[in-house]
C-alpha cells in the first residue's frame, strides 16, 4: 500500500514539473516580477489580490494596463496599502507612464525612481512618506504632474526644480518643507500648491508665480514678497550677514541669515562701523579740496582754449564726465545706459550677502523702487590695479560688452579705496550650485542635454569676448556662470581677474580652473587659457565631479571615466563621447594644441545639429 502511494506521488509530481517549471520566477516577465515584489512589501495586508495563471495575467491586474506586454500604467490608490516603498521594485517598469499611491498608508522614504524615465504623471500624495525631496526627481525630464502634498517630507527645495520643463501642476502642500521657494518659471507651470510647509524668505518674481493665486502659498509664515502683498525685513546694505567657510567664500555660494535668529551686538562690530564711518568723511573731505583745485584747473582751460578757439574732442569730453563722475563719488552708467537709481538709492537698499572671492564681494541689493541688482564690491587688494584712471578706462571697455550668454555690466563707482561694479540680478543661481546642489553632493550629473546647452551658452559668451575685445575672463567657473529668467547660462565676473586680490587664499578647486601656464608666476592668462577652463567646466557638467576631483588621463582613459560617472542609455554613448572629446581637446596641457573658442563653439553646435538630425529622423520613422 506504501508502496502504491509513494508510486502515485511520484507519477503526479512527474506531470506537474513542467506546469511549476513554467511558473517560476524565473520564467516570470520582468514587469510581473517587479509588481509582485512591490507588492510583498509594500501590501502587508494583502489587499492586492494578484494571481498569475497565465504568462501575461498580470496586464489584467487591478491598476495595472499594459501597452505590447510591458505596464505603462500603474494605479493603486486608495487600496489601503500599508508598508515602505521598496526601491528596485516599481523602478524596473521602465515604460511606465502614470504612477498612483495616492491616498495610501505607505511610509519611510521614497526611494530612487530616476530609472522611470518615461514617467509623465506621478502622485504619492496622503501617505506617510519621510524624509527630503527626492532628488532623483529632478532626472524625470518628462513629469508633467508630480503630486507629493500631504505626506511628512522636509528639508530644503531643490533650487533645480525649475529644471523639469514640461512641469504643469505641483502639489507639495501639508508637509514640512523649509528654506526659500525655488524661481519656478516653467512657461507649461498651472497649477502649484506649496501650502502649509515652513517656507521662508522672498517669493520669487517670475511670470509664472505672478500668476498664480496668493492661497498656493498660505499657511508658510516666513514667505514674503509681492504676490502675499507682504514686505519682506530688510537688512542694512553691505553688512555681513553671515560667517562664510572657505569652500563657501570660493563658491560663490548665497547664505541667506535666518529671520528667527537674534541680532548679536558685538565690540568689534562698532569699532568697525565707527572706522567705515570714519574712511567715508575723510574720502569726502578729500574728494571736496581735490574738487575745489581741479575746478581751478578746468577753468584755466576752459578760459584758454576759448581764446585759442580750441574746442573738446569726443575723447576728452567723455574723460572730463568721467573725471566729473570720480570727484563727486557718483556712479558711472555704462554705455548708452539709463541713470536708474543714485548712488544714494543704492546705499539705501536691503542687502543679502551671495558669496567672496579673490575679486571682491557680492550682494544681492532690493531698492525701494523694487528694482534688484548685484553689487560687487572690489577688495583693491592688486597694487596693479589700483589706479583709478586704469580702473575707469577697463570698466569703459568692459561696460560696452552686450551679450545674450553675458551678465550685462550696468555701472561702476569709485572714490578713495572704494570700488563698486553693478550688474543685473540674475535670479536662478549659479551653475556650481545647481550641478553639486547648495549644501550636499547631487545624486547623479546633469542630463546630457542639459550639459549641452548649457555648454553653448557659456561657448557663446567666451567666443565674443575674444572676438570683439582683447580681453578675457580670467577667472571662469561654475560659481561665476548664472542663470537667467529662462535658464539660460550667462557668464559673470568677466575681465575682472585683473583686480583680483592675490594674497586671497585660493581653494583646490579654483586652482584646477587655471590652465597650466597661468598658474607660474609672472605668466599672464591669454584667451587659450579661458578655453582651458571651459574644458574643465565642461568635465564637471558631464560627471558631477568637482574640478579638484578630476583625474589626469589619457583622451580614451577620460571617455572611461565620464561614462563611469553616468547612468545614461547606451545609445546615448555617442552624444557623450563628442562632448567628451570637445572638452579633451579644451584641456590639452600645451595652449597651441588648443582650439580658439570660436573653434570650441562651432563644434559644440555640430553636436547639437547632428542630435536634432537624429531625433528628426527617429520621429519620423514612427
Amino acid at each position: 500500500m506504501h508502496r502504491l502511494t509513494l508510486t502515485l506521488t511520484l507519477t503526479l509530481l512527474l506531470l506537474l514539473l513542467p506546469r511549476l517549471g513554467s511558473s517560476a520566477p524565473a520564467a516570470l516577465p520582468s514587469d510581473a516580477v517587479s509588481l509582485l515584489s512591490f507588492k510583498q512589501q509594500a501590501d502587508q495586508d494583502n489587499r492586492l489580490l494578484y494571481a498569475l495563471n497565465e504568462r501575461y495575467d498580470y496586464c489584467s491586474w487591478q491598476g495595472v494596463k499594459c501597452a505590447q506586454g510591458r505596464v505603462v500604467r500603474f494605479v493603486a490608490q486608495s487600496m489601503g496599502l500599508r508598508g515602505p516603498f521598496p526601491p528596485d521594485t516599481l523602478t524596473k517598469l521602465d515604460q511606465l507612464r502614470v504612477l498612483s499611491l495616492r491616498n495610501n498608508s505607505l511610509f519611510g522614504p521614497i526611494p530612487d525612481l530616476s530609472p522611470l524615465t518615461n514617467l509623465k504623471s506621478l502622485f504619492l500624495d496622503r501617505n506617510a512618506f519621510s524624509g527630503a525631496f527626492p532628488p532623483s526627481l529632478l532626472l524625470l525630464h518628462r513629469l508633467i504632474t508630480l503630486s507629493l502634498s500631504a505626506n511628512n517630507l522636509s528639508g530644503p527645495l531643490p533650487p533645480q526644480l525649475p529644471l523639469l520643463p514640461r512641469l504643469v501642476a505641483l502639489r507639495l502642500d501639508s508637509n514640512n518643507f523649509s528654506g526659500t521657494l525655488p524661481s519656478l518659471n516653467q512657461t507649461s507651470l498651472k497649477l502649484l500648491n506649496v501650502s502649509h510647509n515652513n517656507l521662508t524668505g522672498p517669493i520669487p518674481v517670475t511670470s509664472a508665480l505672478a500668476k498664480l493665486n496668493p492661497q498656493s502659498f498660505s499657511q508658510n509664515p516666513g514667505l514674503c514678497g509681492e504676490i502675499l502683498h507682504k514686505q519682506c525685513p530688510r537688512s542694512h546694505f553691505f553688512a555681513s550677514t553671515a560667517p562664510l567657510s572657505q569652500s563657501e567664500q570660493s563658491q560663490g555660494i548665497v547664505v541667506v541669515p535666518s529671520n528667527t535668529a537674534k541680532p548679536k551686538h558685538h565690540p568689534r562690530t562698532g569699532l568697525v562701523l565707527g572706522l567705515i564711518v570714519a574712511v567715508v568723511l575723510v574720502a569726502a573731505l578729500s574728494l571736496t579740496v581735490i574738487s575745489l583745485v581741479r575746478r581751478r584747473r578746468a577753468v584755466v582751460v576752459v578760459v584758454e582754449r576759448a581764446v585759442s578757439g580750441e574746442g573738446e574732442s569726443q575723447r576728452e569730453v567723455k574723460v572730463r564726465k568721467m573725471e566729473e563722475a570720480h570727484r563727486s563719488g557718483s556712479l558711472v552708467f555704462c554705455y548708452g545706459e539709463v541713470q536708474q537709481y543714485t548712488l544714494e538709492m543704492l546705499m539705501r537698499a536691503s542687502a543679502e550677502l551671495l558669496g567672496r572671492g579673490s575679486v571682491g564681494t557680492t550682494y544681492k541689493a532690493v531698492m525701494d523702487s523694487r528694482l534688484i541688482v548685484t553689487v560687487k564690491r572690489l577688495d583693491g587688494g592688486n597694487s596693479e590695479g589700483s589706479d583709478g584712471e586704469l580702473f575707469e578706462r577697463h570698466m569703459e571697455v568692459v561696460g560696452r560688452l552686450r551679450h545674450p550668454n553675458l551678465v550685462p555690466l550696468r555701472a561702476y563707482f569709485q572714490a578713495k579705496g572704494e570700488r563698486l561694479v553693478i550688474y543685473d540680478y540674475q535670479p536662478n543661481g549659479s551653475l556650481f550650485n545647481l550641478v553639486h546642489g547648495s549644501r550636499s553632493a547631487r545624486a547623479k550629473p546633469l542630463h546630457w542635454t542639459s550639459c549641452l546647452k548649457i555648454a553653448e551658452d557659456v561657448a557663446h559668451g567666451l567666443a565674443y569676448i575674444h572676438q570683439v575685445s582683447s580681453l578675457i575672463h580670467g577667472n571662469l567657473k561654475s560659481s561665476n556662470v548664472l542663470l537667467g529668467v529662462d535658464f539660460e547660462a550667462c557668464i559673470t565676473d568677466y575681465c575682472l581677474a585683473f583686480f583680483a586680490d592675490p594674497s586671497f587664499p585660493e581653494d583646490p578647486d579654483s586652482a584646477a580652473y587655471k590652465a597650466p601656464e597661468a598658474r607660474k608666476s609672472g605668466r599672464r592668462a591669454t584667451s587659450k587659457s579661458d578655453v582651458y577652463s571651459f574644458g574643465v567646466l565642461l568635465l564637471e557638467l558631464l560627471t558631477g565631479k568637482r574640478p579638484s576631483q578630476h583625474p589626469f588621463l589619457a583622451p580614451t582613459d577620460l571617455q572611461d571615466w565620464v561614462r563611469a560617472m553616468r547612468d545614461d542609455d547606451v545609445s546615448e554613448d555617442n552624444r557623450l563621447e563628442m562632448l567628451t572629446e570637445v572638452a579633451s581637446i579644451c584641456s590639452a596641457t600645451s595652449p597651441e594644441q588648443r582650439p580658439a573658442m570660436w573653434q570650441v563653439l562651432k563644434m559644440i553646435q555640430e553636436i547639437k545639429d547632428s542630435v536634432t538630425m537624429k531625433d528628426a529622423a527617429l520621429s519620423g520613422l514612427s
